[in-house]
């Protein structure tokens, strides 16, 4: 088990290195970026009124609202990343790794419109009637479109290879490693023993999973928002207390990206190519964007045209790091606890809370198992629609029962390996997508172009959205 663990953890520092997936992910982005004339930044308003006030397209053909589809997408990516993940990168790439998180996230937002825009173009209609697509069904229905025969089969093997890859990855990052840190932050903060945790965890994920996505769109639309302002609210408050040293920490955040980190405290110090690594990798590790995953609940939203729902997907990226991780970077960085180096990454969130607001840390350890749960919950659906890409609508039912059992592993288990597993599989399946990406970019950038040519400000009713778009593919 440890040469095991030794070998993940050496293919997950390739793959995740300064020369893979880190500038496969910042190129394609800023690609895209350009390709689609910043289009994040020109339409994150009308999209955010689409995606979190207006919430629905009437008329739209789908399963659930565009709402549920960016709750179920968020529930998958505001997780233990969000938290842990940031303490990581900056308790070993310095304060300036959380700008290359803003970077990150702000040319991803281009990869997560792009992707969740080719999940709805290409879905399908499954054997029970329902919504299905994402990378596993778009790398092998787009490459089929555009070059025939033999670019199908090319993208046949890629639409496969992420499927593979992405079942993997539901049981180590969507699973087994969120009722690990569940488990753990409950035992630590409340004294509860792991075996309860784990009973609970399989209790409520089986009794949602039992519904399907229209259960998981339901339960995720009321619980994710609220999770995430609370957390927010607490983050405030902590801000407030250390107001004066706002300025100083953005200062920090800003000057160390370009000139690395001294050593200081615990801390070792910090290379600019360290700082920018760490950023990326987790900046990923939280938003997703660029792996495909979120392309998978885009393609069950009613929606009347893939430019909408994309962009309402793109929303997700912003919410989860530009506000989320930003909160959760500004109390580390404003308190000093990161400081103390990457051995106390673990706590570090929870230590700058509970310095600043009695029971911080307790706070802390609920919002982890908040936002853990609804991590499996989001990562459940990813998977059975892989699983049912791969072996059909069959394999879904006795998938969802043995995700349910290995939430309770989970929470049970010691899981160093588990994290290696999970970040390579995570890796391994965003390198397929990302190759779709940079190849129907073509399709992509004169689509989306068409649309926003006669629907600008996303209003368009579903009459004039068929009018102006004919017999024009959707």
């Amino acid at each position: 088990m440890e040469n095991l663990n030794t070998l993940l953890a050496d293919i997950g520092s390739v793959i995740w290195g300064p020369f893979v997936l880190i500038p496969l992910l910042l190129g394609t982005g800023l690609f895209l970026t350009i390709r689609l004339r910043a289009l994040q930044f020109r339409k994150l308003g009308p999209a955010l009124n689409l995606g979190l006030v207006r919430r629905k397209d009437d008329g739209g053909t789908g399963d659930i609202t565009q709402y549920q589809a960016l709750t179920t997408a968020l529930a998958a990516t505001v997780g233990v990343g969000n938290i842990v993940g940031v303490a990581t990168a900056i308790s070993l790439g310095g304060p300036g790794a959380l700008f290359w998180m803003w970077v990150t996230a702000l040319v991803g937002m281009a990869s997560k419109y792009s992707e969740a825009f080719l999940g709805v173009r290409y879905r399908v209609t499954d054997a029970r009637g329902e919504q299905s697509g994402g990378p596993q069904y778009y790398l092998h229905r787009g490459f089929a479109e555009l070059f025939g025969k033999t670019g199908g089969r090319v993208g046949l093997v890629l639409s496969l290879v992420f499927a593979v890859f992405a079942v993997l990855a539901s049981f180590g990052i969507g699973n087994m490693t969120q009722g690990n840190a569940v488990a753990a932050q409950l035992d630590n903060s409340f004294g509860v023993p792991h075996v309860v945790t784990g009973i609970l965890m399989f209790v409520l994920t089986g009794a949602v999973l039992l519904g399907g996505i229209k259960a998981i769109g339901r339960v995720t639309a009321g619980f994710v928002p609220l999770m995430i302002v609370l957390y927010l609210l607490g983050g405030m408050v902590v801000l407030v207390l250390n107001a004066d040293a706002i300025p100083s920490a953005f200062g920090q955040i800003f000057s160390e990206a370009f000139t690395g980190t001294s050593a200081v405290g615990g801390f070792a110090g910090a290379a600019i190519l360290y700082a920018i690594q760490m950023g990326v990798a987790r900046g990923i590790f939280s938003n997703e964007s660029g792996m495909g995953s979120a392309a998978i609940a885009a393609a069950a939203a009613k929606t009347t045209h893939p430019t909408r729902q994309g962009l309402v997907s793109m929303t997700q990226t912003f919410i989860d790091t530009i506000i989320v991780v930003t909160f959760t970077g500004l109390v580390i960085v404003t308190s000093g606890v990161w400081q103390r180096g990457s051995d106390s990454a673990g706590t570090m969130t929870a230590d700058a809370f509970a310095e600043a607001m009695p029971y911080g840390d307790k706070l802390v350890a609920v919002a982890i198992a908040f936002f853990a749960f609804s991590t499996i919950l989001g990562w459940s659906y990813y998977g059975e629609r892989c699983v049912e890409r791969l072996v059909g609508a069959g394999g879904v039912i006795p998938y969802r029962m043995i995700f349910t059992c290995v939430v309770f592993v989970g929470a049970v288990t010691e899981l160093e390996v588990v994290w290696n597993f999970a970040d390579v599989m995570n890796g391994l399946m965003a390198i397929p997508n990302l190759i779709g990406l940079l190849v129907l970019s073509g399709l992509i950038v004169r689509e989306t172009r068409y649309y926003l040519d006669n629907d600008p400000t996303l209003t368009a009713t579903a009459a004039q959205v068929e009018e102006f778009m004919g017999d024009r593919q959707r």
